[in-house]
């Protein structure tokens, strides 16, 4: 499975790590260079352009957008007349959830998958795993089945209303039952059912 990773600070750099490790092939972008190079090194395909990193990505393609929020709009804008029906686009950085879905709704119309996914691990996904909120009411085969299981042990199950980062942030204020997040060093993928509103 090939994954494309837009955003190379230390969690996207990481998540790509973790997905090297396990044998997934990566293609990368950062607007630092530097960091496109360490991640070239230790075994990601690294793109100096955006036309670049589109360009070596399979079809169809799955892009993963860890990028500051401020310049999410920015980027899609940038991606989206580069890709095409059936392409995917997740957002796994910490935009408004209110966002996604408007984001969600631009990009169906042109054929494309969006996925908003709250994603929570820091510093410490690398070695943990991540928890991954997704706001998508089916996953996508090529996400649930490929590179998905590669970044537990902490996961949850699709959110149906298409606000996974409305879930992490609910989670993140310790107000929200929809799920217990497991923190140990197995491989299993724990998921729990949600039971927000």
């Amino acid at each position: 499975m090939q994954i494309g990773m837009i955003g190379l600070g230390r969690m996207g750099a990481d998540m790509v790590r973790r997905l090297v490790h396990s044998g997934q092939e990566c293609v990368v972008f950062d607007m630092k260079t530097d960091t496109v190079e360490t991640l070239e090194n230790e075994g990601a395909q690294g793109a100096r352009s955006i036309e670049e990193f589109v360009a070596k990505l399979v079809k169809p393609r799955v892009v993963w957008l860890m990028v500051p929020a401020a310049v999410t709009d920015s980027m899609i804008a940038t991606l989206t007349p580069l890709m095409e029906q059936d392409d995917i686009v997740i957002d796994g950085g910490n935009s408004y959830y209110l966002d996604d879905l408007r984001r969600s709704a631009q990009l169906q119309a042109l054929g494309i998958r969006y996925l908003d996914v709250g994603t929570s691990g820091g510093v410490w996904g690398a070695e943990r795993g991540y928890c991954l909120m997704i706001g998508v009411k089916n996953l996508p085969w090529n996400c649930s089945t490929r590179f998905l299981p590669h970044w537990p042990p902490a996961s949850v199950l699709p959110h149906p209303r298409r606000a996974g980062k409305s879930l992490k942030v609910r989670l993140n204020r310790g107000i929200s039952t929809a799920a217990r997040v497991v923190r140990d060093t197995s491989s299993k993928w724990c998921t729990t059912a949600s039971n927000t509103d």
